[in-house]
């Protein structure tokens, strides 16, 4: 249900000295940013790009032993978790737009994913960054697929939920990719009257078909067809390969994101209380609306740091890699002010997304309105 700021958030003196502390530990940790965290990047990127071609290479030697098909699968998984996660979504956030590096900032980096990188930002960086989980605001909240909130009016296809995450999940990328244009109404659905849209419908739609063409070029024929070139077999050993090593990549962004926003105490929020609000309250609208989950330095990497959401949320452009530490201190600030700070480790987090997703594929308990559509 979406909670009511005005009855339980702190008064505006303590909002204030709350978000004086917050403000602190960002100062602290950007007065430090620097070479250390270039280098950290730049290693990550290594990494990423040695896995892709190991991954590729050891696709095409499955013709020899299958284990080396095997290990391709989860070395190309791995490439694509990081380009996905340490890399893509946290250079876009303009993490690293302070290194002034031609190719590693927000304006010129797109991810090794179907959705253009363009129309991500447009949506997820201001829209649902800055209205999170607000209903009828954050169009991230649900993706328009799920109902997570009593709040959201319940209709039939509610009731088959569970099988549209499982869809969702496993083609992840794709939902990406239409997010915007779904929110756009671009080929369903009544024309919006309104829209902030910066770009016309129809460079909307092109970047729209332009990424997903390039990516399945990539993918599912070019690759595999320069395998064939070995022998004709290999063509299917590496598109199935490949297909599969982003299934792998889709459940894992998919099980981080959810894990973020939608576990059982995280909080949605009402349109109207959540107007003109001052630094401290948006920081504590972040920390009601967020999760985290815990685990060792190398699962924070696979997750893009979007095991610290919390952190992210109130710091979306300090380089990730000090979410972690953040953390301690982000939690400890909570503490001092009797916020509540929701954190558990990955399984139990994944566990109440199940139960929300279930939970609300019913409709509420009280009479309410029923939509057909």
């Amino acid at each position: 249900m979406t909670i009511t700021l005005a009855n339980k958030r702190p008064n505006t003196e303590t909002l204030k000295a709350f978000e004086n502390d917050l403000n602190k530990i960002r100062e602290e940790v950007m007065a430090k940013v620097g070479e250390k965290d270039a280098r950290y990047i730049r290693r990550v990127i290594r990494v990423q790009r040695v896995s892709e071609i190991m991954g590729r290479i050891s696709l095409v030697l499955g013709f020899y032993h299958a284990l080396f098909w095997i290990a391709g699968v989860a070395l190309l998984a791995l490439s694509k978790i990081l380009d996905n996660m340490e890399i893509g979504h946290n250079v876009m956030h303009g993490q690293y737009d302070w290194m002034n590096d031609p190719h590693i900032n927000s304006r010129n980096f797109d991810w090794d994913i179907w959705g253009d990188g363009e129309s991500w930002k447009r949506y997820h960086n201001h829209e649902h960054h800055t209205y999170t989980n607000i209903i009828g605001k954050d169009r991230d909240y649900g993706y328009g697929l799920l109902r997570l909130s009593d709040d959201i009016a319940w209709r039939p296809k509610n009731r088959f939920q569970f099988i549209t995450y499982t869809l969702l999940s496993s083609f992840f990328q794709f939902g990406i990719a239409y997010h915007e244009v779904a929110g756009e109404r671009i080929f369903a659905g009544k024309r919006k009257e309104t829209s902030t849209l910066p770009i016309t419908r129809e460079e909307l739609k092109h970047s729209f078909f332009s990424k997903i063409n390039r990516q399945v070029f990539k993918e599912y024929l070019f690759f595999p067809l320069l395998a064939a070139l070995i022998s004709w077999p290999l063509f299917f050993a590496v598109l199935a390969g490949n297909m599969i090593a982003e299934f792998i990549r889709n459940w894992w962004t998919s099980s981080v994101i959810f894990c973020g926003h939608f576990t059982e105490n995280a909080q949605t929020f009402d349109q109207a209380e959540c107007e003109n609000e001052s630094r401290g309250e948006w920081y504590y609208r972040q920390i009601l609306g967020s999760s985290n989950f815990e685990g060792s330095r190398i699962f924070h990497i696979l997750t893009g740091h979007l095991s610290c959401q919390i952190e992210h949320h109130l710091y979306p452009d300090v380089p990730a890699y000090h979410y972690v530490d953040m953390a301690k201190q982000v939690k400890n600030v909570c503490k001092k002010y009797d916020i509540p700070y929701n954190t558990g480790s990955f399984l139990q987090q994944y566990i109440t997304v199940v139960k929300r997703i279930v939970k609300y594929s019913f409709p509420n308990k009280q009479k309410q309105e029923i939509r057909v559509s």
